[in-house]
């Protein structure tokens, strides 16, 4: 990870607000041949008696379901909106551009959980993402009987988080003038560019106090 103090959030509510935020982790692990194996996976972020808890599902028999069962150690990344940041609106233009960027590392350890703790996650993921209690596809709208087949082919798993680190790199090492140059080229771009130009705006008075 990007090690620099000055990149750091260092409000944990702020940290896991942008876990839940942006829940469609990268998990990743290395089987017992310490070959890697990843996968992209929705997960949620809770917190029990003073710890934090990754809980998700997959599917089995996979390699990275494989690779878990024989060696629990995992690293789930959390990204956000990113964007490339040029020298050019720099005060002092001779020097390298960057990319601005917003990044959670977890580090912890998984195990699998039983059938019904993967009929808890599978309602809990299906409607907290349909969020319309009247969809129609919400996990009580579900056949029982699909609801059976899909269980067999799947597995849920928590992850006991036992490190939480960040980046949240917005120009924190910039002029109060350079930034706010940055801030009005980035909201230009719209997309990732904008979100990440309001952002920097709201933290611009932490930086730079009148």
């Amino acid at each position: 990870m990007y090690d620099l103090p000055y990149f750091k959030e260092n409000d944990p509510e702020v940290v896991k607000q942008f876990v839940r935020e942006h829940p469609f982790a990268f998990v990743t692990g290395c089987n017992a041949q310490n070959e890697p194996a990843a996968t992209q996976i929705p997960v949620f972020i809770d917190e029990r008696e003073g710890k934090l808890f990754l809980s998700g599902h997959m599917m089995r028999n996979t390699d990275h379901q494989k690779a878990f069962l024989q060696n629990p150690n995992v690293l789930a990344v959390f990204t956000g909106a990113h964007t490339y940041v040029s020298a050019s609106w720099y005060e002092n233009k001779q020097q390298g551009s960057t990319w601005n960027y917003m990044s959670v590392h977890a580090r912890g350890v998984l195990r699998f959980l039983d059938e019904q703790a993967l009929k808890n996650v599978l309602k809990r993921t299906t409607n907290h993402f349909e969020n319309n209690p009247h969809s129609g596809a919400n996990f009580e709208d579900l056949p029982e009987e699909y609801v059976e087949k899909m269980i067999r082919a799947i597995v849920a798993f928590e992850i006991e988080v036992k490190e939480l680190d960040n980046v949240f790199k917005l120009s924190q090492n910039r002029d109060s003038k350079s930034y706010d140059t940055i801030t009005e080229k980035l909201k230009q771009q719209g997309g990732d560019g904008q979100e990440i130009a309001e952002l920097m705006e709201k933290r611009r008075s932490k930086l730079f106090p009148s």
